[in-house]
């Protein structure tokens, strides 16, 4: 009986092109604004390592002053970033399957190709379980050894994108890079890798590149590297060196911890407070112990990278997307009333309601299907101006296939659901009454 009905939609949908236009085009538009926004906030709120986030945390210790909380706006939460020497500290911890330290720093790279000038680099100083931790995938080579994060050794791990640059994509493995004044030896290349959001340092942007180079964060120490990303002070201090930098209650190094199983949480968390009642009585930690452990989702959240505008203008779409529904249910009513003989005939010759029903929910579901197809297009469009605006959604800003069988879902549903009233109405619809006028 489907096919018929569809065979039957098809005739009568044909019948009013003008009208059947005006019902798909209500759909598409409100189904193209709608999925716009919601596409760019799937991606936003996404998990980006569902593999491994619940067992990742975000480390953070509130080390702040007694007289004011790090956030105003959030006075409940500890600093989202750590001291130098906290750092140092929590790489002691014996509790973590891996752990990480991390900041940034700039570089000047130079090829080794003469005719090719000298150009500037990001470089994020870590640790070898970095890229373990996050599970990044290496083209040529691996991680740096243990004994380069120990003994602070010139090595180095490219972005594919750098070896591009420095090598011509050769495996490079072995042979030296040159960064600022010295030689790294090239350990490994990363494959091609880029997180939608850059989850393990939201603090200098979520929508960053993968840094380019990435150094031992125990060389930043012996070379005296100044950090190029977000840094935190509460208190005046006399900071004359690059020493006084690192004993300063500045917070700017992030902290990463993959934790095996809810019990070496709950120690990590005893582990925690007991370093931090041990600050307390050195004069540090004046607050009250606060220390959070949070999962890449929930870190995320707390970070607000999603962004509460995004969020209103979600509520908007949907609303856009309501008021197509509404127009779209006066348009169906109108296409059936005019089919009222039509129907009354068939009811006469031995039609049911539930068969009346069904037909035309059909025919509405057809018409849901089409705006559907219509609103993928407006909504691969709406991407398209949204990426050509917000220079930080050129990733985020895509239509995953996943939302792409969504978005045509949500068309035929609303369609059915804006048509249900008018073909309650035309169920209705008394035979007699217009049989006798015909």
């Amino acid at each position: 009986m489907f096919l018929y009905y569809l065979r039957l939609a098809k005739l009568s949908l044909s019948k009013q092109p003008m009208l059947t236009a005006l019902m798909i085009a209500a759909i598409g538009i409100g189904i193209g604004a709608c999925m716009t926004v919601t596409a760019y906030l799937y991606v936003l709120s996404s998990d980006p390592i569902p593999e491994k986030s619940a067992h990742l945390y975000a480390v953070r210790l509130d080390s702040w002053g007694a007289d004011q909380p790090f956030s105003r706006d959030y006075p409940w939460e500890a600093p989202w970033q750590l001291t130098q020497r906290d750092s140092v500290a929590l790489l002691e911890s014996p509790i973590p399957v891996r752990q990480a330290a991390m900041r940034r720093a700039v570089y000047s790279a130079i090829p080794a190709n003469d005719s090719v000038a000298p150009f500037f680099v990001i470089a994020r100083m870590t640790g070898r379980d970095f890229f373990d931790m996050f599970q990044v995938p290496f083209l040529y080579g691996g991680p740096w050894s243990v004994d380069a994060d120990k003994s602070a050794l010139n090595t180095v791990v490219l972005s594919h994108a750098t070896n591009e640059k420095l090598f011509g994509g050769e495996n490079s493995v072995g042979r030296e890079a040159r960064l600022g004044s010295e030689s790294f030896v090239v350990a490994g290349v990363m494959d091609r890798w880029q997180p939608t959001i850059l989850f393990y340092d939201v603090n200098n942007g979520p929508m960053n590149d993968v840094e380019d180079v990435f150094l031992p964060w125990s060389i930043a120490g012996r070379k005296e590297i100044d950090g190029a990303g977000n840094t935190n002070c509460f208190k005046d201090e006399l900071i004359e060196t690059y020493w006084d930098m690192l004993e300063s209650e500045c917070v700017y190094n992030q902290f990463w911890a993959e934790i095996a199983s809810s019990q070496d949480l709950e120690a990590y968390q005893v582990w925690l407070d007991t370093y931090t009642e041990g600050q307390k009585e050195l004069g540090r930690f004046e607050r009250p112990t606060n220390n959070r452990l949070s999962t890449v989702t929930e870190y995320m959240e707390i970070r607000g990278v999603a962004g509460d505008e995004a969020w209103v203008i979600m509520c908007i779409g949907v609303l856009f997307l309501i008021a197509c529904m509404v127009n779209t249910i006066g348009l169906i009513l109108a296409r059936f009333v005019a089919k009222s003989p039509i129907i009354a005939l068939r009811r006469a010759l031995g039609a049911s309601k539930a068969q009346i029903f069904r037909q035309h929910l059909v025919e509405v579901g057809l018409v849901g299907f089409a705006g559907g197809i219509l609103g993928l297009g407006l909504s691969y469009a709406g991407l398209a101006g949204l990426r050509m605006i917000l220079e930080e959604a050129e990733r985020a800003a895509r239509l995953r296939p996943e939302l792409i069988a969504m978005t045509i879902a949500i068309a035929v549903l609303s369609a059915m659901l804006a048509g249900l009233y008018p073909t309650w109405r035309i169920c209705r619809v008394s035979p007699a009454s217009f049989l006798k006028t015909q």
